[in-house]
């Protein structure tokens, strides 16, 4: 290759015949790819939501969320509105993925070193405790109360979202602390949901969840692989916890959880099936039957599947359709916050977009220091307090989970507030958090000559 010619791209199929629709969707899969698309699309239609919910079209879009939507099999009927159905039903998946990845940190992540995980989980205690601290110091005792659980949310959508738009100058060890900072935060926040936001329990729905989850257990262990078996056991138990009275999204974390995370057919007995079923089909002096052939690509099919851990395979194929639809699709359903002056300066609004701006980085940064001067944990390469400062309050942004907390823990005359205070508090979070890691990271270094040359 000459010195100045441009290096051979790969082709995109690997070697296969590329179709038509690979060419036209490419530039969609490319876009799906980018870490950020996820929090660029959420933001998207948050500003769309509040638009709507403050043009003269507000009640017609208000209406569309309230559309009763359901089924009949039988004696047995499930009615809900189409805003329980995102909100209890699509959300499950989102928090199946949340439990994917805390499963994924916990079996071959930062969250599997405890040297490693102790700053993030540390600080992301740090970044629970004051928010809910700050919060109950305004609510205390207040109608609001039992809105403490709203500010201790991070939404790592955005938080990815903005790392990405800061590039190169940010620190891996940076991006790895702030990311499992984010995971621990969502295990707090999912137990928060599960023993501080439930109605009157039915215990009897409770065992019929118990007895799924003690199936699907069965299953993994005697290796049934089959997804959709397991599609009929979750949805079971998102049945059994939605009539307990535990909010059914606790469904998706378990399940998460129980998703084995090691491959069924290894590296090596890959290699041997594949040579094998190429040694079969290519066989000198003999014509294998239709059958026979379909028998051996069979094969191979089913061990490149299982030559990944259903871990891994849920979580590559669930994420676009989380990232891409049902994240934006709750924020076009959650987000539509009337604004008025009177929602502005409720005190609800206030106590949340305080805990966000001010519990979540004054919380990180404190119980960081606390850890590292106890000798528990130490900063990564690269990162110092002012850094750590300017991530604490990126992780201020807590807009999904926050909305999503405010819907259980708020009655309908203080959620407007509620959100409006999530709103409020994140952008502020999001600015202040990009401003003081603009001012306080390493420039990035300048290109020399040779780089220049090469471009």
């Amino acid at each position: 290759m000459k010195a100045n010619e441009p290096p051979r791209q790969p082709s995109p199929s690997n070697g296969l015949p590329e179709t038509p629709v690979g060419r036209w969707t490419r530039p969609f899969v490319r876009f799906m790819e980018i870490e950020s698309a996820g929090g660029f699309v959420l933001m998207a239609c948050t500003v769309v939501a509040l638009l709507l919910a403050n043009s003269p079209w507000s009640a017609d879009y208000a209406e569309i969320w309230q559309t009763r939507v359901g089924f009949d099999i039988g004696n047995f009927a499930l009615h809900k509105p189409l805003l329980l159905w995102i909100n209890d039903g699509l959300m499950t998946i989102f928090f199946f993925v949340v439990g994917l990845e805390i499963k994924h940190e916990l079996v071959a992540g930062e969250l599997r070193d405890r040297r490693k995980a102790a700053l993030p989980i540390v600080a992301a205690i740090g970044g629970m405790v004051l928010p809910a601290a700050i919060y109950l110091g305004f609510q205390y005792g207040r109608e609001g109360e039992s809105g403490w659980g709203i500010p201790v949310a991070t939404d790592i959508a955005f938080v990815v979202g903005f790392l990405a738009l800061l590039g190169s100058r940010v620190p891996f060890g940076l991006k790895i602390t702030l990311l499992t900072l984010a995971i621990a935060d969502d295990i707090g926040a999912v137990l928060v949901i599960a023993f501080f936001y439930t109605t009157d329990i039915s215990f009897a729905a409770l065992g019929f969840a118990a007895a799924g989850i003690g199936l699907t257990y069965f299953f993994n262990r005697t290796g049934v692989r089959r997804i959709a078996v397991y599609v009929v056991v979750g949805a079971g138990i998102w049945l059994a916890f939605l009539k307990s009275g535990v909010h059914p999204t606790v469904t998706g974390v378990l399940l998460g959880l129980l998703t084995p995370a090691s491959a069924w057919v290894g590296d090596r007995r890959l290699v041997d099936v594949v040579s094998d079923a190429l040694h079969q089909l290519h066989l000198p002096g003999s014509e294998k039957s239709p059958k026979d052939r379909q028998q051996t690509l069979d094969l191979l099919a089913s061990s490149a599947r299982e030559g990944i851990s259903p871990l891994e395979r849920l979580e590559l194929g669930l994420q676009p359709w989380v990232a891409f639809l049902i994240i934006p699709l709750f924020a076009l359903a959650n987000a539509g916050v009337e604004i008025k002056l009177g929602n502005l300066q409720s005190p609800v609004a206030l106590a949340v977009a305080a805990g966000l701006v001010l519990g979540k980085p004054i919380g990180i940064v404190l119980f960081s220091w606390v850890a590292i001067k106890l000798g528990l944990a130490s900063l990564p390469s690269g990162v110092n307090f002012k850094i750590m400062l300017g991530a604490g309050c990126l992780a201020g942004i807590g807009f999904t989970m926050s909305i999503f907390i405010s819907g259980l823990a708020l009655e309908k005359h203080l959620l407007d507030a509620g959100k409006l205070g999530t709103l409020v508090g994140s952008a502020i979070s999001a600015i202040a958090g990009c401003v003081l890691l603009l001012i306080f990271l390493p420039k990035a270094p300048a290109p020399t000559p040779s780089e220049e040359g090469a471009g």
